[in-house]
């Protein structure tokens, strides 16, 4: 029985843990429920998520999940790759040994992520390598991405832009819901557990790519327990603290469910 987390809108806002989520990842490792933090977002390294997990008094233990790491898995050792994204997303594309480059010419793979140094001139090299032919391929298209400041554009609207100036669709996603990162969480976490995120079009999603549950918790990017949200949720709480609560006391001894 695993558990596989997200982290923005989940664990923390903005940086700033949420009230009781570091409680709350402390007692499922207690109880020994093996877990991992898997995120849609791809601009930091793992060195990076890591300290920031540290920061607030978690303990990351190689259990981080990104769509960088996902990603990397789309695209083939020796592919020339232009990546319009962050450092997340070079470290994994380096790892898998595929051949960055700066330009729009012999480009195999544009990989897109999202990144805070989005510039005018790197945008149109990512559609003009798309217009020649490349494949285009996305850490994930979520639409909008929480911060302590309210939420800010997501991966998925650099996305539309370079779908629509190149006049192609993305070829491939790799973050959650789709299979990339759902097999990264299976090698990681098995074959049974919950999926806790407070987005149903992924982190709902990706439960039921998995065969897995899906607890929904309202302190991210969605705010109330709306019955027309797709795929209905198995657990409706407020915070991850509230979760693990409840799953934890489902069952005999509080060691989880099934």
């Amino acid at each position: 029985m695993g558990f596989a987390i997200d982290l923005d809108g989940v664990v923390w806002l903005g940086g700033e843990p949420i009230a009781g989520a570091v409680e709350a990842i402390g007692r499922l490792r207690a109880n020994g429920l093996p877990l991992a933090f898997v995120t849609n977002h791809s601009q930091h390294t793992q060195a990076t998520i890591g300290a920031r997990l540290e920061k607030i008094g978690i303990d990351p233990k190689g259990d981080v999940i990104s769509s960088a790491m996902a990603v990397a898995h789309l695209v083939m050792p020796g592919d020339r790759v232009f990546a319009l994204a962050g450092p997340g997303v070079l470290e994994a594309l380096e790892q898998r040994q595929a051949v960055v480059v700066d330009t729009d010419q012999a480009v195999d793979v544009v990989v897109v992520g999202r990144h805070e140094d989005l510039s005018w001139d790197r945008l149109s090299t990512a559609v003009r390598a798309v217009h020649r032919g490349a494949r285009l391929v996305a850490t994930n298209t979520d639409p909008s991405y929480p911060t302590a400041r309210g939420l800010e554009p997501g991966t998925g609207a650099l996305v539309a832009a370079v779908e629509v100036a190149a006049g192609r669709r993305v070829d491939a996603v790799a973050g959650k819901p789709h299979p990339a990162m759902a097999e990264l969480v299976r090698r990681h976490l098995g074959s049974s557990g919950w999926v806790i995120g407070d987005l149903p079009s992924t982190d709902g999603l990706l439960a039921r790519v998995l065969g897995w549950r899906f607890a929904l918790v309202l302190s991210g990017v969605t705010t109330g327990p709306d019955g027309s949200l797709t795929p209905p949720a198995d657990l409706v709480t407020a915070d991850l603290s509230e979760a693990v609560e409840v799953i934890l006391s489902s069952t005999p001894g509080g060691a989880g469910v099934e």
